[in-house]
Formats: structure tokens, sequence, C-alpha cells
């Protein structure tokens, strides 16, 4: 080879690095995503602030992923659009808020063990309460329109309206100050030894949150691509006729998805009440254009992609209303117009896990 040559092959990358690199940018879109707006971001800030903003964007990603599992289980393993899914939402967060609000004594010792005794009642009454609900919902509203998607959007609007009066009767029209529990408030300090993030405030609230939305999409990745009842509803999507001739009621098995698509709604809308502080009954509304901006994002019906796309759109919101806040009421949506116009159908578009 002669030395012209050898100049040449330094100065042009290597076609091995380029070829992998646009598999990986092809193959694994919502990692290259993530990564590249992370890196982006941190060219742009502070380590410090970076650590501190990327810490919550994780944890409102974890708290908006749980309200849009459970929309993407419905839509995705059942064809169903459920646009009361807010409803739902509000409805979990004023159920577990009067369990605390009952509870304040236990919420406010200092003990986490303690704390628990009302957190862990507070989350499980907002599951069984908008899981209860969904059921109900179930069978009234969405039963005589499987597969009709235009009566869906109607009757599921119309029910989302009569949940929020309920609300109204219940619970009152005003504003609702929510407690959070005393072991959750206050961050933790790194130490001073770390280099860069040395002496860091990370809020404990925020960690619990991203531990927790972990958590529930491994069980949820589990349930789905591991157990015999995720195998069967798997199955009954592709093709129901086939489940029900060797004699398993897939219907049984859809309205259980509805059920734990509502209860994770009721579970999301509890969390999100502790992380404001306040409830209003439209919460659920406001919130549904994060849910929805994340299950278009992700890829309609995946549970990875909602994941990954819950957790770009909260990290998107506070690098952005940190970098320039007069354009974070758009990031949201600027991100999901961004995809789209790259990846039409999502990150990760599959209707199924």
């Amino acid at each position: 080879m002669s030395a012209h040559d050898e100049m040449i092959g330094q100065a042009t990358p290597p076609q091995g690095v380029l070829a992998r690199f646009a598999a990986f940018r092809e193959n694994k879109p919502h990692i290259f995503l993530l990564l590249l707006m992370m890196a982006v971001a941190l060219l742009m800030m502070d380590p410090r602030t970076w650590v501190l903003l990327t810490i919550s964007g994780l944890a409102m990603g974890a708290m908006v992923f749980l309200m849009a599992s459970g929309m993407t289980l419905t839509f995705g393993l059942m064809n169903v659009l459920n646009l009361a899914h807010g409803a739902f939402i509000s409805l979990g967060a004023f159920a577990g808020a009067s369990v605390l609000v009952w509870l304040s004594a236990q919420a406010s010792e200092p003990s986490l063990l303690i704390n628990l005794a009302a957190i862990l009642p507070a989350l499980g009454f907002a599951l069984v309460v908008a899981g209860l609900l969904g059921l109900v919902f179930e069978r009234l509203v969405i039963k005589p329109v499987y597969g009709d998607h235009l009566k869906q959007i109607l009757v599921t609007v119309g029910g989302s309206i009569i949940i929020m009066e309920l609300i109204h009767v219940v619970w009152g029209p005003n504003e609702i100050p929510v407690p959070r529990p005393e072991a959750l408030t206050g961050a933790f300090l790194l130490p001073d030894a770390l280099p860069v993030i040395g002496g860091v405030a990370l809020e404990k609230y925020r960690l619990i949150a991203v531990v927790l939305g972990l958590a529930i999409y491994g069980l949820m990745t589990w349930i789905i691509e591991r157990t015999r009842v995720g195998i069967l509803i798997r199955a009954g999507v592709e093709s129901r006729e086939m489940v029900e001739v060797q004699g398993y009621r897939i219907r049984l098995l859809f309205l259980g998805v509805f059920v734990a698509g509502s209860a994770l709604a009721g579970l999301g809308g509890a969390m999100w009440a502790m992380y404001r502080e306040i409830i209003t009954a439209h919460m659920g509304d406001e919130l549904m254009i994060s849910v929805i901006v994340v299950i278009i994002l992700g890829g309609l019906g995946s549970i990875k992609g909602c994941f990954y796309g819950a957790v770009l759109v909260g990290l998107i919101n506070l690098y952005v209303g940190y970098l320039e806040p007069r354009l974070a009421a758009v990031a949201t949506v600027g991100l999901m117009v961004g995809v789209l116009m790259w990846r039409p159908q999502g990150l990760i578009p599959v209707i199924k896990v």
C-alpha cells in the first residue's frame, strides 16, 4: 500500500464503524435517541445540574409510564381506545389522597416503616378503586363497542365526563392538598468525595418513583412475555378464534387486561398526587396529553416503547424547561413530531411487547 493510500485510510472512518453505528440507530432507536438527548443536554449545562435534571426527568418519566402503561395495554392487547383513561388517573389520585389524609398520623412520622403503613394502603386503595371502576366501565361502556373506534371515542369521552362529575360529587370541585409522607420528603446528599457531582442533593421521592417505575415495567414485561396468561393474551390478539377453540375464555382474559390497565392508571394517579402535593378533578385530562404522546412516540401497543417514550418525555420536559422555559410547553409535542418524521410508526412499532 502506498503512503497516499495509507493517508486516505487514516482520514476516512472505517466502513465497519459506520455500518455498526447505522445498525445501532436502526435496531435500537429508543436507546440511540435517549443517549443522544442526554449527551446534548450534558454539553449545554453544568454536570451537577445535568445530574439533578436527569434524575428528576427519570422520576417524572416513571410516573408518566405508570399512567400511560394502562392505556397501552388496553389499546395494544385489546384494540380499545379508552379516552376516559384520564378520569381513572384522577380517581386514583383522589382515592390515594383520601387514605393519606385519613392516615395522616402515620404519614407524618419520620420513620419509613411507619410511613409505609400509610403509603401502601393509599396505593393499594387507588389500585382497587380504579380497578373496580374499570370492571364496571368495561361491562357497561366498552363491551358494546368492541371493534368500533369511532363509537369507543364517543362513549369513553362521555364516560369520562360522568366520572369527573362523580369525583366532584364525592370530593367537591376544589383543589385538595395531598400530604407527602415525611420519610419521602427531603433529599439524599451525594458524598463530597465524588468527582464533579459531590454534594448534589437527590430528592428521595423522585428516586422512589424511578425504582417503582422500573419494577412495574419489569413485572409487566415478565407477565406478558414469560407467563401462561401473557402467552394466551398475545395469542388472543393474533387469533381470538384459535384461543377460544382451545377452550380458553379470551373475553375473561381481555376483561382482566382492562381492569389491570385501569388499576395502573389509578396507581399512577396516586403517585402523581404525592409528587405534585395538590390535586384537582381535571388533573387526569391535563396529563392525557403526555400519556397520548408517550403511546404514539413509543409505538402503539408496545410496553417497551411506552417505557422509553415516557423516559424521553420526562427528560426533555426538564432539560428544555431549564435551558429555555418558554419552549417547555411545546417540547413534548415537538419530540413526538420529530420522532414520527424519522420513524412514522414510533420507536418500537409493534402491537406487542
